[in-house]
């Protein structure tokens, strides 16, 4: 083998499936995450995770699902520029999203959550450190957006906006006016089933809302890192509402919720990944909710 196979080899190694970050828009750099659960053997790099560089500083949007994972955003930002990372947004409280916070303590940043994320952190935090066995910190957040919020990065303002409960109770969605992008995070899934983890009326409440964003492209937390906005929430409105209506349809007809569980929106099945692991947690969660509507 030679010294270039050898080098190949080491950064196999090292990255394993780790995709490329890849700028998506002048400034804005993402990388896809993979296609599965979050298990030791992909560090938890399952999200869409990235960074934004502006004339004086770079902002994280969302430092990833391990510290391994968000090391390595580290050293791609690193290898990008050399500004100092002034805010890492944490988009939400789950794991795959915000568990690489650790890599970034040093730079001393303002750490930028919706008002609600230190609860969530305080009831979920160390539960999903035993499952997920994260040996990094759960870093609290520092900056509160209660409604919206906007950080400069020179030349570059960024304006964050707190949601109502929707995919989770805490979810940020952060839009760069300059190239009319749209960071969405877990509001929006493109092709991997959607996890709902809050309120389904209230997630297809906030995509209404957020199809009046003057957007042109959006960032989704799981799927390809660039789709046109608002086109690209056509297929989660669709799932979303056939969970919606089948759900009704359930509980009006008597069906109980583990049986509702099996059989509510199986016609989405060959439209999305992981079907099978999600769509019976989304049933559940939405007959909870509708039960008593």
């Amino acid at each position: 083998m030679n010294r270039r196979e050898l080098l190949i080899g080491a950064a196999a190694a090292l990255f394993g499936a780790q995709a490329p970050f890849k700028e998506i828009a002048p400034g804005i750099h993402f990388r896809r995450g993979v296609d599965e659960d979050a298990t030791p053997a992909n560090n938890g790099a399952i999200a869409n995770i990235g960074f934004i560089v502006g004339r004086d500083a770079v902002a994280v949007m969302d430092p990833g699902g391990s510290l391994t994972d968000g090391q390595r955003l580290r050293g791609a930002i690193r290898n990008t520029t050399k500004l100092p990372i002034r805010y890492v947004i944490l988009s939400h409280v789950h794991p795959d999203h915000i568990f690489g916070a650790g890599a970034f303590v040093e730079d001393k940043p303002q750490f930028v959550g919706h008002n609600k994320l230190p609860n969530a952190l305080a009831q979920r935090g160390e539960y999903y450190r035993d499952k997920f066995k994260e040996p990094g910190p759960i870093v609290q957040p520092t900056l509160l957006v209660e409604k919206e919020t906007r950080i400069n990065l020179g030349g570059r303002a960024l304006e964050i906006t707190a949601h109502g409960t929707a995919h989770t109770d805490c979810d940020l969605s952060v839009l760069d006016s300059q190239t009319h992008t749209l960071m969405l995070s877990d509001l929006l899934f493109v092709k991997r089933v959607p996890s709902l983890d809050g309120s389904l009326k209230g997630w297809l409440a906030e995509l209404e809302k957020l199809k009046t964003v003057g957007a042109q492209r959006a960032v989704p937390g799981h799927g390809p890192t660039s789709v046109d906005w608002p086109s690209a929430s056509g297929d989660l409105e669709r799932y979303l509402g056939t969970l919606l209506r089948e759900t009704r349809q359930a509980i009006a007809k008597g069906v109980d919720i583990g049986q509702a569980a099996k059989t509510v929106a199986l016609s989405e099945r060959g439209r999305w990944t992981l079907f099978d692991d999600y769509n019976g947690h989304n049933v559940t969660r939405a007959y909870k909710e509708l039960e008593w509507d």
